[in-house]
């Protein structure tokens, strides 16, 4: 019976170890496999270590420009590496916090890499060579993803490197290439710019941060060539050097190819799901383009098998692999619950300017042929942006000029990211235009521009 659990999570990261707490909350005995850390990537190398390396580098900024505030700082520098022990132990404290929770929530932790197996059973395989067996009446694989590796952009680990080792560098690079300008690339070109590297980054696409609106990605690349970083888009590398003491890049635009140098080239194209050796063939568990297959509820095509997070086919985002897990356990437990709403899923990068966005851009919702009421209003007409010397960006928000539907909304500012989830829940809540505008926002605060852009909409602005 010690082998024996109502569910088994396999991976720990946002989703498997939110899952493994909801079902334990359930009254489902549970377990946790984790071959690492817990928390997984997301805690451990990604969101929140992350966020504190842009903390340190948003700081460091400050001290610069302490004299636009009035402040004479006469002397200050940086510690790369205090920065990144900083960050380390940010990340640290926080799996600690994970461990916390298995704890209380009664949830055991099974040590090692975990392999499903036919007749609902998981492997376990510890660092020493021994392999246990434990049983479930329902698994569910969690098992996340890695940096993808293009095959003219072999990482080495120390030349060409990925989001990993771009946080424990042994020192800072006086010039490195970001190639791919997603939320990873974006922000490591952020947070290295802003502590004195020289920054080029290189995107495939025409403009860079391409999933958002077309005018948040020009904002912010405006923003990005005002404070130094080179930006070259419609571009890709195509092989590179590491033969010599840095790394040569060779670049092809649309109209020449060059030749880039630097200390490093960090490769931030996407992400690789980790499914080899999981034993996906052995069950018999069906993957398509590198995913697996599940319905609304995350079953897989094998009964008493679920996946969840970036190893299926909805959003790579930490929120959204809890979001999953939850609804599978919840459904597993008979709950009445709804599929997840995948066109109401925030995004965030976390790099200065801010950038927050959830539903249609502009383009996307022209495409389907809407009508649309577009509004706008710029941080420079706010108050609260003006004296906290954050005046740049905007809020915009899309309605459908028919029915008042909040289509979506996009920011790029100061604090943005813990502004986004207004629009979310409105939009969950079908709120239209007429309603945000009479819920009365608090001033000053950045959260009026989103009241502001609505009256934009509809022609009822008051500071523009």
């Amino acid at each position: 019976m010690a082998n024996q659990y109502d569910i088994i999570v396999v991976g720990s990261g946002p989703g498997g170890y939110v899952t493994a707490i909801r079902a334990s909350q359930l009254g489902f005995k549970t377990a946790v496999v984790e071959k690492e850390s817990l928390g997984g990537v997301c805690l451990n190398w990604g969101c929140i270590p992350t966020k504190a390396l842009l903390k340190s580098a948003q700081v460091f900024e400050y001290l610069k420009h302490a004299s636009d505030y009035g402040l004479s700082v006469k002397e200050y520098d940086k510690d790369f590496d205090a920065v990144v022990n900083r960050s380390r132990n940010v990340a640290a404290g926080m799996s600690k916090g994970v461990q916390f929770l298995m704890k209380k929530n009664k949830i055991d932790v099974l040590e090692g890499l975990g392999k499903v197996l036919p007749g609902k059973k998981v492997a376990v395989a510890t660092q020493d060579g021994t392999e246990n067996q434990y049983e479930a009446k329902h698994i569910i694989i969690a098992t996340g993803a890695r940096s993808r590796e293009l095959p003219n952009l072999p990482q080495d680990g120390k030349k060409v490197i990925g989001y990993r080792k771009a946080m424990t560098l042994d020192k800072q690079p006086k010039k490195i290439i970001v190639v791919g300008s997603g939320a990873i690339g974006i922000e490591f070109a952020y947070f290295y710019k802003a502590m004195g590297t020289d920054v080029t980054i290189v995107e495939y696409q025409d403009r860079i941060v391409p999933v958002e609106d077309e005018e948040i990605s020009k904002q912010l690349e405006r923003n990005f060539k005002k404070n130094g970083i080179e930006i070259l888009t419609a571009a890709e590398v195509t092989a590179v050097d590491t033969k010599g003491k840095g790394v040569k890049a060779s670049v092809k635009t649309k109209d020449k190819e060059l030749t880039l140098e630097a200390d490093v080239v960090l490769s931030a194209v996407g992400i690789k799901t980790n499914l080899e050796e999981i034993g996906l063939e052995e069950v018999g568990i069906a993957t398509d383009r590198d995913k697996i297959l599940v319905n609304d509820f995350y079953q897989t095509n094998q009964p008493g098998y679920y996946a969840i997070g970036d190893i299926t086919a909805g959003p790579a985002l930490a929120h959204v692999a809890s979001a999953e897990g939850i609804i599978c356990v919840e459904k597993i437990a008979g709950m009445n619950v709804e599929p997840l709403d995948y066109g109401n899923i925030p995004g965030c990068t976390y790099c200065y300017p801010e950038i927050a966005s959830v539903g249609l851009t502009e383009q996307q919702a022209k495409e389907k042929g809407l009508d649309v009421k577009i509004g706008k209003f710029p941080f420079s007409a706010s108050g609260k942006a003006q004296a906290s010397g954050s005046s740049d960006g905007f809020v915009k928000v899309i309605f459908d000029a028919k029915y008042g539907e909040w289509l979506g909304c996009h920011m790029i500012g100061a604090g943005v990211t813990d502004m986004i989830a207004e629009a979310v829940l409105g939009r969950k809540l079908e709120t239209t235009g007429h309603e945000i505008l009479k819920a009365v926002h608090p001033h000053p605060t950045m959260s009026e521009a989103v009241m502001e852009a609505v009256a934009d909409a509809y022609d009822e602005v008051i500071h523009l």
